[in-house]
């Protein structure tokens, strides 16, 4: 389970490829984590959230994108989508389904499949 948290970490900036679901859902449970504790160290020592959550989030700003990308391409989709979050509510439900649908079997245009994804 760490192991798939620290993946995106991994693949700082690489946009191409694929990843799959655990990858996916582990960093950004992972992410959600860190946040919070950087935003309790920051309420602690500053009294409200603030430097330490600012560095978090733009250290995290990249592999999250990436991962992003990654995920829409393993389900055969092009990261152009990722611009449909743009409309509010609807967008990030599309957004949400897309992440937890499940990848395309075997190769496709943007790659083969994760390790450990089932093949055609």
């Amino acid at each position: 389970m760490l192991n798939y948290a620290m993946m995106p970490l991994q693949k700082y900036a690489q946009f191409t490829g694929r990843s799959g679901r655990a990858e996916f859902w582990w960093y950004f449970l992972a992410t959600i984590i860190v946040s919070l504790i950087a935003q309790t160290l920051d309420g602690m020592i500053f009294g409200q959230p603030g430097i330490l959550t600012g560095v978090v989030a733009l250290g995290l700003l990249i592999p999250g994108l990436a991962v992003q990308f990654r995920r829409l391409h393993d389900t055969d989709r092009s990261a152009w989508w990722l611009l449909i979050g743009l409309i509010p509510l609807v967008g990030a439900i599309v957004l949400i389904v897309f992440y937890a649908s499940a990848g395309t079997p075997g190769p496709n245009k943007f790659g083969e499949p994760p390790a450990g994804a089932p093949t055609a």
